[in-house]
């Protein structure tokens, strides 16, 4: 079970909130406000808000801006993980992953589980990194938003977490981008 050293000091992320949707305004967005909500709270800074139509060049758009964008360390999407013919979430951003998180969507269907039972299998939460930032896409409705955040989200977004969190291992994500030096080579 994972517990908080309060013996290290908190480090602040800047996260950006995207709600994919057809039919919200940041007027009438709870998912949206519910993220923004809880990880100001946690004493995160919320980097950008935006919301967008449910279409795969849209959404990909702004995930490519904020992936470029080195103020931003995180991006938590809601809506579009569904089903239906206008969920295309997953489609828009999983091929912008260059590790996916496999375990990101098997701990958020657990614990949504435990919550709605089988209706879970209805949502294709997904998660990844792609250009040193964490991408995690949750469900459209507010309760999936305070389940994903409050129950994973929160705790891997803080560095203080243990045995182990993302923030932590912020500083390697673009290892593979450092070219190895030429045998003989000079510092």
């Amino acid at each position: 079970m994972s517990s908080i050293d309060e013996a290290k000091q908190f480090i602040s992320l800047n996260i950006a909130v995207l709600t994919v949707s057809d039919t919200r305004s940041l007027a009438d967005d709870k998912s949206g406000t519910t993220l923004a909500e809880r990880l100001t709270a946690a004493g995160h800074r919320l980097a950008a808000r935006e919301i967008t139509t449910d279409d795969v060049e849209a959404i990909r758009s702004i995930v490519r801006r904020w992936i470029a964008d080195p103020g931003i360390d995180v991006i938590i999407t809601t809506g579009g993980t569904g089903f239906t013919g206008r969920d295309v979430t997953p489609e828009a951003i999983e091929p912008l992953f260059e590790k996916r998180m496999d375990g990101f969507s098997i701990a958020f269907h657990m614990l949504s589980h435990a919550k709605i039972g089988t209706s879970t299998i209805q949502s294709r939460a997904t998660a990844g990194v792609a250009g040193a930032t964490y991408i995690f896409c949750l469900p459209g409705s507010p309760g999936a938003c305070r389940d994903g955040w409050d129950g994973i989200l929160a705790p891997q977004l803080d560095y203080r977490t243990r045995p182990c969190n993302f923030v932590e291992i912020m500083p390697r994500l673009d290892e593979h981008l450092r070219r190895p030096k030429a045998k003989g080579a000079s510092v």
